[in-house]
């Protein structure tokens, strides 16, 4: 028997106040849940956009941040930054660092489906290449941040809203040569 991936309920101050199946929070009438956002950086200092897998309930073939996700009742998010980024790009992530701790969005696609999430955002390293889960990505690149922030404000539309609402806030794509490690 398949289980069944559960989400956390949170209230309006952010608090839990339950669980839902992860199939059930995103409809038209979504309720608040937790989730992450996380942005990986490569040792060239670029940054890894992900396009969503056609199959994907929200945002379907929308190109985004590096990954994203829900973690599981009683799963410290860390541990659930660490579990997608293995099971859908076989990443090993290393730095890992809480870059927005209270980001929090609401927004709807264009089939009417609503994402509702309190999202802390994540920014990460990763030493190789990923190995996409096809399920999850489609398609996968390694931009220079100044590039992909230009794309942002130029085409928005582009991108999941999550990505050019983090983008603003975050500072990965302020001055990425001051990020930058030697090799």
């Amino acid at each position: 028997m398949t289980e069944i991936d559960h989400v956390v309920l949170l209230d309006e101050a952010g608090r839990a106040i339950g669980t839902a199946p992860k199939s059930s929070v995103h409809g038209s009438d979504t309720a608040l849940h937790l989730a992450f956002s996380c942005h990986v950086v490569n040792d060239a200092g670029e940054v890894l956009i992900t396009r969503r897998a056609l199959s994907k309930k929200t945002w379907p073939g929308v190109w985004t941040n590096s990954f994203c996700g829900h973690p599981r009742p009683a799963e410290p998010v860390l541990s659930a930054v660490r579990r997608h980024a293995e099971s859908e790009l076989g990443l090993i992530l290393s730095d890992i660092q809480l870059a927005l701790p209270l980001f929090r969005y609401r927004a709807t696609d264009a089939s009417g489906v609503v994402e509702y999430e309190v999202c802390p955002v994540y920014t990460a390293r990763a030493a190789h290449e990923p190995v996409l889960n096809p399920a999850e990505v489609m398609d996968a690149r390694w931009v220079d941040p100044a590039d992909l922030a230009a794309s942002l404000v130029t085409t928005p539309w582009a991108f999941s809203p999550w990505l050019v609402l983090q983008a603003q806030q975050l500072h990965l794509f302020d001055a990425p040569e001051s990020r930058r490690r030697a090799s």
